[in-house]
């Protein structure tokens, strides 16, 4: 039933590329009914040599005229049809995978945080790959065999239908031979597709995490955990590969059988008078001919199990619940002050544990709010709720006195700068990658932000300055320098909030001292949360909230909790002590 779905949804697809499927079809028909025409005129060239000495050579000559132009005509039938196949499978593959991707841009953070990034990234790269090579097979083989068995079956009744009959009595057999290894290899091929997913989201933590592995010497358990997974995905291919490898011996076997049939009731058909040797030849063509399209279909089955096996993966992934849209009529948010309200608001990651319950907390634009607490108490948790990254269980957060679930997404997180403990650059110039949230800056303001954030100093001593290329990921910079261009990114842009998680964490004291001069200009006037850990970078703070378990169990500035003598006073002296 699984399969059926999946085909139905291939047919879709298919269906939007419906002029080169008809031309697929409509040349794939010509091509066969020609190739079968052809061993008609041989038939007839083998009749005028009537013994040695009797030869019709004009006529033979006439005959090898008229194949020849039927040969070029076959060949370019094929040739727009195999042109049209193409069209049709790097179509649909082109249109699954640009929805698979934007499906990716879709997905709720839940889902992201929940799959290996490497059985994603199979799905998409991977398996569109197979689907594509099986349903190019398919087109290539598919039509053309099926309209050679039919074009070979009303030739062969034609010229003699006691003949045709033998060949159609045995030939179907190995039809039931493919289709009962087919469905035994389309588990095989998915329990395949699967584990290769797996070993895909090993390979890419490793890259991801190699100097952790290294630095705890893991190597050799790493090593054998790939191992086992290659043994499994190992010993799936090959069960996979065996049984649908069985199909061309077996249908091979079968059309001997059919070819030895028809050899020896020509034979004698021949013997009797009834059929020329000619004609002989022919139906032995023809034996050939219709049995050929059985081995390439029964191939074209197996192949095709694996293609839906992948397909299944793919269509899964596209067909996974997209995020909440956004509601009908949402406002797009401008102007923005910075009023802040979370009231009686409850959230966990897993439902079955609790997290955050029963939050209220009112921001007043402009203030400067620390969110302080032990690891796991719910601080990210808060910023993911902010910037509706995740939506809460109940209860809402406010924006200028508007339930964030009422605003669109994209105006809400524009409205925020966020420098996060873990930096993103993308490959591309120092500029590209300072630009993003501010396309149209201009070179000044570049350098300004950049001064701004002690960046350029390091900037100008690159190979091209602004100009210079750097990877994905920012490699070839230091943590520090890659976070400091994040820092530069905002100060370009200076949304009306900013959110600041662990925002100096990698630079050294000295340079942080001046960043958070600089953090100070840029947070005036503008509602800011600040994520820390080491309470000396938030003793300015208008608010600090202590967090715990979910729920803020002290409030007030730095002074005022110090003077509490409470978990604040307990966490502050145990930093300097």
């Amino acid at each position: 039933m699984k399969n059926k779905n999946t085909f139905a949804k291939v047919l879709s697809y298919v269906s939007r590329y419906w002029f080169y499927v008809l031309c697929s079809v409509g040349f794939a028909a010509v091509s066969a009914v020609l190739a079968l025409y052809v061993p008609i005129i041989i038939g007839d060239a083998i009749d005028l040599i009537v013994a040695k000495g009797v030869v019709d050579f004009a006529g033979i000559i006439e005959i090898l005229k008229r194949a020849a132009v039927v040969v070029f005509i076959t060949a370019l039938s094929q040739w727009i049809m195999n042109v049209s196949n193409n069209k049709i499978s790097y179509g649909v593959v082109k249109d699954i995978r640009k929805e698979a991707f934007e499906k990716l841009q879709i997905l709720p953070l839940s889902y992201l945080d929940s799959k290996p990034q490497g059985d994603i990234v199979s799905r998409i790269i991977s398996d569109v790959e197979q689907f594509s090579e099986g349903l190019l097979l398919g087109f290539t083989q598919f039509f053309t065999g099926i309209v050679t068995i039919v074009g070979t079956f009303v030739f062969m009744i034609s010229l003699n239908p006691r003949i045709a009959l033998v060949v159609v009595c045995i030939t179907p057999l190995s039809l039931f031979v493919a289709s009962f290894i087919a469905k035994k290899t389309y588990t095989m091929f998915q329990v395949q597709s699967e584990t290769k997913g797996e070993q895909t989201a090993i390979i890419d933590e490793m890259i991801g995490n190699q100097k952790v592995v290294q630095a705890f010497s893991k190597e050799e358990q790493v090593l054998e955990r790939f191992a086992q997974v290659n043994e499994r995905l190992g010993k799936c291919s090959l069960r996979a590969i065996f049984f649908s490898s069985i199909t061309n011996p077996a249908t091979r076997f079968i059309n001997g059988l059919v070819y030895t049939g028809v050899g020896f009731t020509g034979a004698m058909a021949v013997v009797n008078g009834n059929l020329t040797v000619g004609q002989l030849s022919c139906f032995l063509s023809y034996a050939n001919q219709f049995t050929k399209p059985f081995n390439e279909i029964s191939g074209v089955i197996t192949e095709l199990q694996n293609a839906f096996a992948c397909a299944g993966r793919i269509f899964e992934f596209i067909e996974e619940e997209s995020q909440v849209p956004d509601v009908p009529g949402a406002e797009e948010l401008s102007h923005v002050k910075g009023l802040v309200q979370m009231e009686q608001v409850d959230f966990s990651y897993d439902k079955d544990k609790k997290l955050i319950q029963n939050l209220n907390l009112t921001v007043q634009p402009g203030q400067r709010v620390a969110i302080v607490g032990p690891t796991g108490c719910g601080k990210t948790t808060m910023i993911n709720l902010l910037m509706r990254f995740y939506d809460v269980d109940q209860g809402c957060i406010k924006v200028d006195g508007t339930d964030i679930q009422n605003i669109t997404r994209k105006s809400l997180r524009f409205s925020y700068g966020m420098v996060l403990q873990e930096t993103w650059l993308r490959a591309g110039t120092i500029k590209d990658n300072l630009i993003i949230g501010k396309p149209d800056a201009s070179e000044e303001e570049i350098i300004a932000a950049a001064k701004a954030s002690h960046a350029h100093s390091f900037i100008m001593r690159m190979p091209k300055g602004y100009d210079t290329e750097i990877k994905e990921g920012g490699g070839g910079l230091s943590q520090g320098e890659k976070q400091l261009l994040c820092i530069a990114r905002i100060m370009l842009s200076l949304p009306p909030m900013l959110i600041l998680d662990e925002a100096t964490s990698s630079i050294d004291t000295r340079t942080e001292l001046k960043i958070q001069s600089a953090f100070a200009r840029m947070m005036e006037g503008r509602t800011s949360f600040i994520v820390a850990h080491r309470l000396s970078t938030i003793k300015e703070a208008d608010v600090i909230l202590v967090m715990k378990e979910g729920n803020i169990i002290e409030q007030g500035n730095h002074d005022s909790l110090l003077a509490q003598r409470g978990f604040y006073y307990n966490l502050y002296q145990s930093q300097y002590l």
